[in-house]
C-alpha cells in the first residue's frame, strides 16, 4: 500500500490490495520514451473513432430533447435501448435471434466497462476463504479483484484449444474430496483471445464445461464467467458460439463483452448478460457505485450502432490488427525461430502473443533478460503476472506475453529484434 495511508486503520480488503505489476511496467516505459512497450495492453490511438464519435455527437447535442435525455442522469441498469441493442447483437454474434438467448434486456446490465461488473461479480459472490477456479495463466487484473476479495484461486490448464475440461474435472474433484465443493463461487475464463496467451476456447469444449460445472453445482449454482472482451476481434474464420448457448435456462452463465477493444475504450461502455438471480444483487451493488454508468456514453455507442457506425469500424479493426499480429508472429519466425526450446502461441484474434523460453531462462523485472531487453530498448511483460496465486502449483518463470495493440509494424518488428537480441545475449 501507498506510505500516505500510514497511521489509518485500512479494512481487509484494503490490505488485500495489491498494487498491480503493470504499474511498475507503465512507468519503465514513462521512465524511457525511446523504449518500444510491447507491454502495454492498449489499443492502437490510430484507430479510435474520433470523427465518427463527433459525427454522432454533434446531431444528438445540437437537439434539445435529445441532449436532454444524453447529458440527464440515466439508470443503474442501463439505457433500456441500448441493453436491446446489445442483446440482438450477442445473439446475432451466435447466430440467433434476441429471443433465442435465455434471458430478456431486463438481464442485460451496462456497466463502467466490463471490469466494473467483473469487480461487482466477485463483490456479490465471493466471501474471503471461498474458491474461484480459473485457467492457468489467465488474465491478472481480475486475479488483482479476487486477491482483494480474500478468494482462494485453483488454475485449470490451458492447451492450444483454451481450458481442458479433463483438468477442470479434476481440480473439481480434488476440491469435492478436501470438502471444498461448497466454497466453490465461479470458473473464470476469457474464452475468445485469451488475454495473455491469445487462446480461443474450442467450440467442442464449450459444452462440455458447462456440463461440468452444472454437474458440480450440487448445493448451489457456480457461475462461469465468460469474459468475451476480444470476441469479436476475431481475424480468421467464424469465432465459436458463446458459452450461453449451452445453458439454455440462462442458469450457470454470465456473458460480459465490452465496447473498450472494439470502439473507444475512452468511453468505459461494458456490459453482460447475467442469469436473472443475479441481477437484483448486482444492480443493488451497483447502485452503491454510480447510480448507473456515464449516460451520454450509452448514448453515443447506441448512435454508432443504430447508425452502422459500429460495425464499420469493428471490420477496420480487425484488418488494422491482423496486420500487426502477422508482423508479430513474422518477426517472431525471423529472430527467435531457429532456437531451441523457444516457442509462442498463434491467436486468432485480439492483442496478444505468449512466448515460452527456455528452461532456466529466467524474464521477471529482477532478472538480467529484462534488464537486457530494456538495454536494447524493448519492454515486455514478464509471465509471471500472468498466473494466479495457486498453491497447488509452480509459477514458470520463462515466458513473456507481447502485445501488438499500440504499436506501429516497423515498431512491432525492431521491438522483436532487440528482444530476441537480448534472449541471445543472456542464453
Amino acid at each position: 500500500m501507498a506510505s500516505d495511508s500510514a497511521g489509518f486503520a485500512l479494512s481487509s480488503r484494503a490490505r488485500r490490495t495489491q498494487r498491480q505489476p503493470i504499474s511498475y511496467l507503465m512507468a519503465q516505459a514513462v521512465e524511457n520514451p525511446d523504449v518500444i512497450s510491447l507491454a502495454a495492453g492498449l489499443v492502437d490511438a490510430d484507430t479510435l473513432p474520433a470523427r465518427e464519435a463527433f459525427a454522432l455527437l454533434e446531431p444528438m447535442l445540437c437537439t434539445r430533447p435529445s441532449a436532454r435525455a444524453a447529458l440527464q442522469y440515466g439508470t443503474t441498469q442501463g439505457l433500456l435501448s441500448l441493453r436491446e441493442k446489445v442483446l440482438a447483437h450477442m445473439a446475432a454474434l451466435d447466430g440467433l435471434a434476441p429471443g433465442d438467448l435465455a434471458g430478456t434486456p431486463d438481464d442485460v446490465v451496462i456497466a463502467t466497462g466490463s471490469q466494473q461488473l467483473l469487480f461487482i461479480l466477485a463483490d456479490v459472490l465471493i466471501d474471503p476463504g471461498d474458491v474461484v477456479i480459473t485457467g492457468w495463466p489467465s488474465y491478472f487484473v481480475f486475479t488483482g479483484t479476487l486477491e482483494a476479495a480474500g478468494a482462494h484461486v485453483r488454475c485449470v490448464d490451458i492447451d492450444e484449444d483454451g481450458l481442458v475440461p479433463e483438468s477442470l474435472e479434476r481440480v473439481l474433484g480434488t476440491l469435492k474430496a478436501e470438502g471444498l465443493l461448497p466454497r466453490v463461487r465461479m470458473l473464470y475464463t476469457v474464452s475468445y483471445h485469451q488475454n495473455p496467451t491469445g487462446i480461443t476456447l474450442a467450440e467442442d469444449r464449450r459444452g462440455t464445461i458447462v456440463d461440468i460445472i452444472r454437474r458440480y453445482s450440487t448445493d448451489h449454482r457456480i457461475l462461469i464467467v465468460e469474459d468475451a472482451a476480444y470476441r469479436e476481434l476475431t481475424f480468421e474464420g467464424r469465432p465459436p458460439r458463446s458459452m450461453v448457448r449451452h445453458d439454455p435456462e440462462g442458469r450457470h452463465v454470465a456473458l460480459l463483452q465490452t465496447f473498450s477493444k472494439t470502439f473507444a475504450p475512452g468511453l468505459k461502455v461494458g456490459y453482460g448478460l447475467l442469469p436473472h438471480g443475479l441481477v437484483e444483487p448486482v444492480l443493488l451493488q451497483k447502485g452503491n457505485h454510480d447510480f448507473g454508468s456515464a449516460n451520454l456514453c450509452q448514448h453515443l455507442v447506441l448512435a454508432a450502432m443504430e447508425s452502422g457506425a459500429y460495425a464499420r469500424h469493428v471490420e477496420a479493426l480487425c484488418r488494422h490488427y491482423t496486420a500487426k499480429r502477422d508482423a508479430t508472429l513474422e518477426a517472431l519466425r525471423e529472430h527467435l525461430g531457429c532456437l531451441a526450446g523457444v516457442r509462442w502461441t498463434h491467436p486468432s484474434g485480439g492483442l496478444y502473443v505468449f512466448l515460452t523460453l527456455p528452461e532456466g531462462l529466467a524474464t521477471h523485472t529482477g532478472g538480467p533478460l529484462f534488464a537486457r531487453a530494456l538495454e536494447e530498448g524493448v519492454l515486455y511483460v514478464p509471465g509471471e503476472y500472468c498466473y494466479p496465486p495457486d498453491p497447488t502449483r509452480t509459477i514458470p518463470e520463462n515466458t513473456i506475453r507481447l502485445c501488438y495493440g499500440v504499436c506501429s509494424i516497423e515498431q512491432i518488428r525492431a521491438g522483436v529484434a532487440a528482444l530476441a537480441r537480448a534472449v541471445r545475449a543472456v542464453m
